[in-house]
């Protein structure tokens, strides 16, 4: 089980992964939208919930936020003896019918949880919408997602940082079992032109794109931004055009090309893992990263410059340490291959297998 396929990021790599261990068992999701999806999981789609059948739900599945929990209660039509679901939202909620339930945690619900302000703060939907809908309805979510709970057997997490948060909201333990990144795709780089700082990942509001954004314009140096997301268009309205550039959606076999020519991943985000900067370790790439969430765990002082404050001017200040800063990229390089598809596989296959033997 899924909470949805309408893109091709972290979550749908543990599925995938998931999906080719257990190559005859069906694949529940709330939306499915097969534009980005690949072929070897969208024909194992057996269901999806009533939200599929709403208009462009694929587009606008965040704002169906209210009836996530309905969904969820609906989905499943038939009784299974194992349930493995991905969940960054309600698929850890589904109605198992008393089968054993093994969740592969991203992340509890960011939005009811702790990044309430970056989705619906005054700042974002208006001080009515935030304190007299947001916050209500945050509070129902909040009731329904400890409730539920408790229909998992096992929770695996993602990250130390995520099993804190899952101790925390539901009172539960977890097991940490970092997820697939692959890095086998990547080669260390052997561009020697290097004219760019890069920001990849998803253009939302917790991403931080904008603290980006406003140190190069301030540095007037070159920075690439690459990714697709509902920031787009403030993001381009503060872009300096002389120095940021913007590239879009960038296709996995892309993305070599993309770190080869970059000077540094700049990750000024708080993320629960955070695949992107692995896979720029692959390259040899450094990363310049808040020292905080998961980067702590996929990152050393060999591989990344931290910085300690969320702000552009603490930002600016790492990016001007780092040039003067000299890193090895064949160890960079090195440092990645812990987090293999294949450490991965080895690691959920005994976790699978633990609580079917229980």
């Amino acid at each position: 089980i899924h909470d949805w396929l309408v893109s091709y990021r972290g979550g749908e790599r543990v599925l995938l992964a998931l999906s080719n261990l257990f190559p005859d068992a069906p694949i529940y999701t709330l939306i499915h939208s097969g534009t980005q999806i690949p072929d070897t999981i969208s024909k194992r789609v057996l269901k999806t919930s009533f939200l599929q059948h709403i208009p462009c739900s694929h587009r606008i599945y965040k704002h169906l936020l209210p009836i996530y929990p309905l969904a969820s209660e609906t989905l499943m039509d038939k009784k299974y003896d194992l349930i493995l679901s991905i969940s960054s939202a309600v698929a850890k909620s589904i109605d198992t019918k008393g089968a054993k339930h093994w969740c592969y945690i991203n992340t509890p619900m960011r939005y009811i949880w702790d990044r309430f302000d970056d989705y619906f703060g005054k700042d974002r939907v208006g001080l009515l919408a935030s304190n007299l809908f947001f916050k209500p309805l945050t509070w129902y979510l909040r009731k329904y997602d400890v409730k539920t709970a408790k229909r998992v057997t096992t929770f695996v997490a993602n990250s130390n940082f995520v099993k804190d948060r899952v101790n925390k909201y539901y009172n539960r333990d977890a097991e940490v079992i970092t997820p697939p990144v692959n890095i086998q795709n990547l080669s260390l780089s052997t561009n020697k032109k290097k004219n760019y700082y890069l920001f990849l990942g998803g253009l939302v509001p917790y991403k931080k794109a904008d603290h980006a954004i406003l140190a190069f314009n301030r540095l007037k140096q070159n920075l690439v931004v690459a990714g697709i997301g509902g920031e787009l268009k403030y993001l381009k309205s503060i872009a300096d055009r002389r120095y940021i550039s913007f590239v879009g959606h960038v296709a996995e076999e892309k993305k070599q090309r993309l770190f080869d020519g970059a000077k540094a991943l700049i990750f000024p985000t708080v993320e629960d893992f955070g695949i992107v900067p692995v896979e720029a370790n692959a390259t040899g790439l450094p990363v310049i990263g808040l020292k905080k969430g998961g980067l702590l765990e996929t990152q050393t002082d060999e591989t990344c410059l931290f910085y300690e404050n969320q702000t552009v001017e603490n930002l600016i200040d790492a990016i001007l340490r780092f040039q003067s800063k000299e890193f090895d990229h064949n160890k960079i390089r090195q440092h990645s291959t812990n987090f293999s598809p294949e450490i991965f596989i080895e690691k959920i296959t005994k976790s699978i297998n633990k609580l079917k033997n229980t």
